[in-house]
């Protein structure tokens, strides 16, 4: 039977609901090979599955995001992986085990540079975990963006029966809530992350902060440095996606809030989209900001304004290294939001503590920190040598391979 799903999220869920009917499928920041159509529409939408941001915003998911934002987190600062905000705790003693655990992986995809440097920095935790005998081995199955594909490979993983963990990054909300209810009916810890279901039958659900938060950081940030009737460019990855879609509700607000002029259009972080879209805005007119629901396609963006031989604009990006560069190069105002990639570890080492027998976070809210002009110097030589599609935020400088494995960019 299904049970309750967390009020933030059922909240959400509700709101949500058609869309995610429709949701092929993406990452927290996608680049897809086959975007949808972004033919723009006059408002600035896309013809096809454009849906008013109104039917995505819930006040009090704002209200209780916006408070995050400056939560006090529990645990070492210097392992943002493993702080999370106090709340509800899950009892795990009748998980503890002395015996390695088979964990097996349902992961959406990794078909983009946020998940991919996720991925890395989750099979470089893994073989610290193997070589303290917490973990045997870890079976994935890769879902490549597709909710049946993933459905099947939770199913598969629970008529093998071998697994001693479930870990799960969903594809979608609700589509593939039956199949994480169908796992935990299995007795066997779930662990969530990155993205929920409508259910709260599992562990621990692991996630940063959340869109609200990002849209929130972004906007205001925009908003404080334009004044009022400034027009600001948002591109949007693609629509259906909850943490994107609660990003630009929320950016959206605060947009009106202070008499900035905000046309969004849907991209398919599609490089070559972006740039005509920025320069036939710029033929319209000047063009003060551009604010992105994710990192993919932001040099692109900046290159558009320099090819159009006009003043840089206002901008938010995200921890891409190539943003974080081309920021640099420019000198343009900027702000970097973060979805904290260093989720990827917390799943595995949620499990060390599960077989301990110690409890375990309910919800598990990671910090969300965007990085400042003031720290951008920072997190480029600490990041220095990396690929432009990792993410400065990625959290696993204590991992061995450190800093190869992540430089080399192979894929597991």
């Amino acid at each position: 039977m299904r049970t309750a799903l967390p009020s933030r999220l059922l909240r959400g869920a509700v709101a949500s609901a058609a869309a995610l009917a429709v949701l092929a499928g993406c990452s927290t920041d996608d680049s897809v090979d086959d975007p949808p159509a972004s033919t723009s529409s006059e408002d600035g939408g896309t013809e096809e599955e454009t849906q008013s941001s109104e039917e995505w915003f819930v006040q009090e998911d704002y209200d209780e995001q916006d408070a995050q934002r400056s939560a006090t987190f529990e645990g070492d600062p210097e392992q943002p992986w493993l702080q999370y905000i106090d709340g509800e705790m899950t009892d795990t003693s009748s998980y503890a085990s002395q015996d390695p655990q088979k964990v097996c992986f349902a992961n959406a995809s990794i078909s983009n540079p946020w998940r991919q440097t996720g991925w890395i920095t989750m099979n470089q935790q893994l073989q610290e975990l193997q070589d303290e005998g917490v973990i045997s081995e870890m079976e994935t199955r890769d879902a490549q963006d597709d909710d049946n594909t993933q459905i099947a490979d939770i199913d598969y993983f629970i008529s093998e029966g071998n697994c001693d963990v479930f870990v799960i990054s969903p594809n979608s909300t609700a589509a593939m809530t039956p199949a994480v209810e169908r796992a935990c009916e299995t007795g066997k810890p779930v662990i969530v992350f990155d993205r929920g279901v409508e259910t709260d039958c599992y562990t621990t659900f692991i996630h940063p902060i959340g869109g609200y938060a990002w849209g929130i950081d972004t906007a205001t940030f925009l908003s404080e440095e334009l004044e009022e009737g400034d027009k600001v460019i948002a591109l949007r990855i693609l629509p259906g996606v909850d943490v994107l879609e609660t990003r630009w509700a929320a950016a959206e607000k605060i947009f009106e809030e202070n008499g900035i002029e905000a046309v969004d259009y849907f991209t398919g972080a599609d490089p070559t989209e972006i740039k005509k879209i920025i320069s036939d805005e710029l033929v319209q007119g000047d063009v003060q900001g551009v604010w992105m629901d994710a990192g993919d396609g932001a040099v692109a963006a900046i290159e558009a304004f320099e090819d159009a031989g006009v003043d840089y604009p206002v901008m938010t990006g995200e921890d891409e290294m190539s943003f974080l560069r081309k920021w640099e190069e420019t000198g343009l105002t900027g702000l970097a939001p973060v979805y904290s990639n260093f989720q990827w570890r917390t799943p595995l080492l949620a499990i060390q503590s599960i077989v301990a027998g110690e409890e375990v976070p309910k919800e598990w809210v990671l910090p969300q920190t965007p990085i400042t002009e003031e720290e951008r110097t920072e997190y480029l030589e600490a990041n220095d040598g990396m690929p432009d599609g990792h993410y400065a935020k990625f959290g696993g400088e204590d991992l061995t391979g450190y800093p190869d494995v992540w430089q080399d960019r192979k894929i597991p």
